[in-house]
């Protein structure tokens, strides 16, 4: 039943709560609502208020709107003060201007600005790159590229120490790479020299930066290929060029003296071998003759005759053996036919038979004639 049909409402109020009557209240106003809020607002920031009856509805909406206000603040301020550090990052905390604490990974709050936070990462590795002309110790100038790769070891030494520890970096690299260049020749810059330079910055550089205290850690110098300024590159190439064929030389020099001297070498070693070894052939042969004689002795002084024919025999086996003609001897009258190689004896491959058969007809014929000694060697001596 409708609130305002006959009998339907004993209380005969609306929907709203209101009496039918004078004392019937309505729905709310709403520009009687944005006009209190405005009175409100005029209040808080001093402006004047319109009606009397209203001061104690300003002065309740102006307290509510500062602390809303109050309360946005601090909202903003708890954003802004809590912090969340990744594991590569460190932040370093300063209260009042001074070192207060260094904050790890996770979530963190500080509170400005009475506190202040330089957060940075620690792990990742930076680079600087660097080209310059530089004087070498031969007095030539070259331009030296290199690249520095660094990361931050001590993120407070890094923040307190030094106002701009990465421009303070590379100062010191530039002094650094000026002082090794500076004393080393030309041609160990352009060539092998390279690492052992990058070493030496990279030493130098360190000390330089621990004596300023950046908190840097230099973890590689590299030295890139240095070259002459371009207003002399022709007359450089031209000198590399001549530097070249000059070690060129040198090798090629270098590659036949060591095929030279080894074998030099290996010949002055087998001469003094083949010397030793016919000082021994000697020295023994000799000992042997010897230790022969005196036992040839002995055998003479028990039989004179046999060793006497015995000596000759062997004598006249070692002469024939010598030569390249034959002499046979034998009883007149008798006609022993002997079959001679002469082809190989002419050829001479078979010394050793021609030998044997001479030393047979000597043998068989002093066995059936006696001839004189000297006859003999007459006749020896006339073969020859």
């Amino acid at each position: 039943m409708a609130w305002n049909e006959p009998g339907g409402n004993s209380n005969n109020q609306d929907p709203w709560g209101g009496r039918k009557g004078g004392d019937r209240k309505g729905p709310p106003d709403l520009d009687e609502a944005f006009r209190k809020l405005q009175e409100s607002l005029n209040g808080l920031f001093g402006g004047g208020k319109k009606r009397g009856s209203d001061d104690g509805a300003g002065k309740g909406g102006g307290f509510g709107l500062l602390f809303i206000g109050l309360g946005l603040l601090a909202a903003v301020w708890l954003y802004s003060a809590i912090y969340v550090i990744d594991e590569q990052e460190q932040a370093v905390v300063l209260r009042f201007g001074k070192y207060y604490e260094t904050v790890g990974p996770g979530l963190n709050i500080y509170f400005p600005p009475i506190d202040r936070k330089f957060q940075e990462n620690v792990t990742r590795e930076r680079a600087y790159s660097k080209q310059g002309q530089m004087l070498t110790e031969d007095e030539n100038i070259i331009e030296v590229p290199l690249t520095v790769q660094y990361k931050i070891s001590n993120l407070q030494d890094f923040v307190l120490n030094v106002d701009q520890p990465e421009i303070s970096l590379q100062h010191a690299t530039d002094s650094a790479v000026r002082h090794v260049v500076g004393s080393t020749e030309m041609d160990q810059v352009l060539t092998e020299g390279r690492e052992l330079m990058a070493s030496e910055v990279k030493d130098r550089l360190q000390r330089f930066l621990d004596t300023y205290r950046t908190g840097i850690n230099v973890t590689q110098v590299n030295l890139q290929s240095a070259a002459a300024p371009r207003e002399v590159q022709e007359a450089f190439d031209d000198v590399i060029r001549a530097r070249e064929d000059e070690q060129r030389e040198k090798n090629q020099a270098e590659t036949y003296a060591n095929g030279v001297v080894p074998e030099a070498r290996g010949q002055s070693q087998r001469l003094i071998e083949d010397a030793n070894g016919y000082r021994e052939e000697v020295v023994s042969r000799a000992t042997g003759e010897a230790d022969r004689f005196t036992a040839l002795v002995a055998e003479y002084r028990k039989a004179p005759e046999v060793t006497r024919e015995r000596l000759y025999l062997d004598t006249m086996q070692e002469l024939m053996s010598n030569t390249s003609k034959v002499l046979v001897t034998g009883d007149k009258g008798q006609n022993n036919l002997l079959y001679l190689p002469l082809d190989k004896m002419i050829d001479g491959r078979s010394s050793s038979a021609s030998g044997s058969i001479s030393a047979a007809g000597v043998s068989d014929a002093s066995s059936r004639v006696k001839m004189d000694p000297r006859q003999v060697e007459l006749r020896t001596r006339e073969s020859r």
